[in-house]
């Protein structure tokens, strides 16, 4: 009787870990089907250099942060500091726009956020007493110390949004204007519909379906899959062969994906709280750039701000989601040109 149990237990067992394995491999949304064939070119072929300006590292407290400096062909104009999204670094920038930007005869500054990229990891990150946005803008503003520039046009997305937002209200002076794109000011206010769970549910499948072992070609595949997830409604076509050549640069000539970077970074979001009062007296130009089909930071959220920060101006697009697609560059770089010049 005992080993019938037993044998029962097992089956049953075996069948839930068969289900489990089943529902992992087919979680998430269905990539391109030349998705395997892009990557194994890839992977099989010279990466381009997507690192080609000045670089360096700026000390910030006791973190170091790596900086790339591009400049245009002639004097610039002025600087544009790029400050990027949660858990992703200096490389994930699509290099349409920092082209359009140099042509157009700016200087760009991008950097790695701390625990992302070349900058620090920090392995010394304590719960109970995180860093915040505030630490994250001061990281910004080491970058510009360190290569003698007064002040700078900072443009930021989704997180990177609300570190250029804390930047802009504690170093005024080193803001020459202010560009919040698919970002929020207070992203847990009650009366705002929330980042979206289902967003975040989709994070969760394709991080366990390509996550259990995390291979190049996996890596890449998550990589796909969360583009997708984030470009929600919109009608554009994920560019597989840019985000595999992307993210095997990273994995082969820089220090790969920080797995601990999300959760910190996140952690440092929370902790910050709102900036609504300190938003309402700000007087530095700004532009808020928002997706009306952001799958995760809801369209709400751009609203608001926009409404918060005395003449904000404002750019909706349509067919963008969480993301910044090459479809959608030209706009938002003549845009965000034009306010410079405001």
């Amino acid at each position: 009787m005992i080993k019938k149990i037993l044998l029962a237990i097992g089956l049953i067992l075996t069948a839930s870990a068969v289900a489990v394995a089943i529902y992992i491999s087919t979680s998430g949304p269905s990539l391109p089907t030349n998705t395997d064939e892009i990557i194994s070119q890839v992977k099989a072929s010279e990466l381009p250099e997507l690192v080609r300006g000045t670089t360096g590292y700026a000390k910030s407290g006791d973190v170091n942060i790596w900086y790339e400096l591009i400049e245009p062909a002639e004097t610039p104009r002025g600087t544009i500091l790029l400050m990027t999204g949660i858990a992703t670094d200096a490389i994930s920038w699509p290099p349409k726009l920092i082209d359009e930007f140099t042509k157009a005869g700016y200087q760009v500054v991008r950097y790695d956020h701390r625990d992302t990229g070349m900058s620090d990891w920090l392995e010394n990150w304590d719960s109970e007493n995180p860093y915040s946005l505030g630490d994250m803008a001061n990281d910004g503003v080491a970058v510009l110390d360190a290569l003698s520039i007064d002040n700078a046009h900072v443009f930021g997305v989704s997180m990177g949004g609300m570190v250029a937002q804390q930047m802009s209200i504690h170093h005024t002076e080193r803001v020459a204007s202010l560009t919040s794109i698919m970002s929020s000011c207070d992203i847990v206010d009650p009366e705002l519909p929330p980042i979206s769970l289902d967003t975040v549910k989709e994070f969760a499948k394709v991080s366990a379906r390509y996550g259990l072992f995390p291979n190049e070609r996996n890596i890449i595949k998550l990589q796909v899959a969360s583009r997708i997830i984030l470009k929600g409604y919109a009608t554009y076509d994920i560019d597989v062969q840019a985000v595999a050549e992307q993210v095997l640069y990273n994995l082969r000539e820089r220090q790969g994906f920080n797995p601990q970077a999300a959760i910190q970074q996140n952690t440092a979001v929370l902790v910050s709280g709102s900036r609504y009062e300190q938003l309402r007296s700000l007087h530095t130009p700004t532009l808020i750039i928002h997706g009306q089909k952001d799958p995760l930071i809801p369209f709400e959220h751009g609203l608001k701000c926009a409404d918060l920060i005395p003449d904000a101006a404002t750019l909706w697009v349509d067919q963008m989601g969480h993301d910044l697609p090459d479809s959608t560059i030209d706009e938002i770089v003549d845009k965000t040109i034009a306010h410079f010049n405001d």
